[in-house]
């Protein structure tokens, strides 16, 4: 069957569709997104404007018409920290139900980092043992770790590359101060779940999802995206260490030029590079692996998994 997953997130809204069946891996036949960066659209009360709410059911309608157009069977809508930690979250979900006509499920963070870590279970397999995932979103950390599908422990931290770029980060190039401030509370609030993880072992393999640590794995040198999902693409923290202070004086604009970096991220990269270190250091990561698949793949593999096996005719 095609399955349609519409994911409104803090950065976008992006539409996956799948070819898919039980006991089969999902291919990807068509992607459509679009930015509109909600966790940088809050006001001072934390909610999401008129013209926020506006824009993203448009978005929603128009990603809708894609899924019907390129055959979508059952469309899996779902939203994240954006709409989940808004004020008027609970308007915003009426707005999109009356108007698009469709329900968004709103993930716990708790969820987000399960359904991340199913997926990279998935994507390497028994054999990497211990894993341990970090999910870097426009308003979240995700973390999550465990030997089997369903993680040991997973938690989600409000440390995400928008929302802290927004809130922390307002100057381009930034204020070194605000660097440094923001630097020390990002490490404070990751240092209070290590604890978490650490007692159940030392993992065996660590990787890293989403946006944020693939372009960071491309400057420091991995392989193009053009080369294929199966390339090896890793992040050593000695190179992420020496790319933070080249970030953290270069403007938006420069950053937007270096291999990867789309121009609607490039604000939010130095955010993203100081989670990304202060995880790889507190959790004593030295080298971690991209893996391709993240929140999207594990909506869907849940979903294929409570599907009826076909039998044979």
């Amino acid at each position: 069957m095609r399955l349609g997953v519409l994911d409104v997130g803090s950065n976008t809204v992006h539409l996956l569709v799948v070819d898919a069946h039980p006991g089969a891996r999902p291919l990807p036949a068509y992607s459509h997104k679009a930015e509109l960066r909600l966790a940088e659209l809050l006001d001072e009360s934390g909610a999401i404007s008129d013209h926020g709410i506006e824009r993203l059911v448009a978005t929603v309608i128009e990603a809708l018409q894609v899924a019907e157009d390129k055959g979508v069977e059952d469309v899996l809508p779902f939203a994240t920290s954006a709409v989940r930690e808004a004020t008027n979250g609970e308007e915003v979900l009426r707005r999109v139900t009356a108007e698009a006509g469709v329900e968004l499920q709103v993930l716990s963070g708790r969820d987000e980092a399960r359904l991340t870590f199913l997926a990279a279970r998935r994507w390497l397999g028994w054999s990497s043992g211990r894993l341990l995932v970090l999910d870097i979103g426009g308003g979240s950390l995700e973390i999550a770790y465990g030997l089997d599908e369903d993680p040991d422990v997973a938690v989600s931290l409000p440390l995400g590359a928008g929302r802290l770029t927004s809130a922390d980060l307002p100057g381009d190039p930034p204020d070194p101060e605000a660097v440094r401030a923001l630097r020390r509370r990002v490490r404070a609030e990751i240092a209070r779940v290590v604890s978490e993880f650490t007692r159940y072992g030392t993992p065996d393999h660590v990787v890293g999802t989403s946006k944020t640590f693939k372009q960071l794995a491309r400057i420091a040198g991995a392989a193009r995206s053009a080369e294929g999902l199966y390339v090896q693409r890793e992040l050593t923290r000695k190179k992420l260490e020496e790319w933070v202070p080249r970030l953290a004086s270069m403007a938006a604009g420069d950053r937007a030029e270096l291999p990867g970096v789309s121009e609607g991220r490039s604000r939010q990269l130095l955010a993203g590079a100081l989670v990304a270190e202060a995880a790889m250091d507190l959790f004593g990561v030295d080298t971690l692996d991209i893996c391709p698949w993240a929140l999207r793949e594990g909506v869907i593999l849940r979903r294929l998994d409570h599907l009826p096996t076909p039998t044979a005719q």
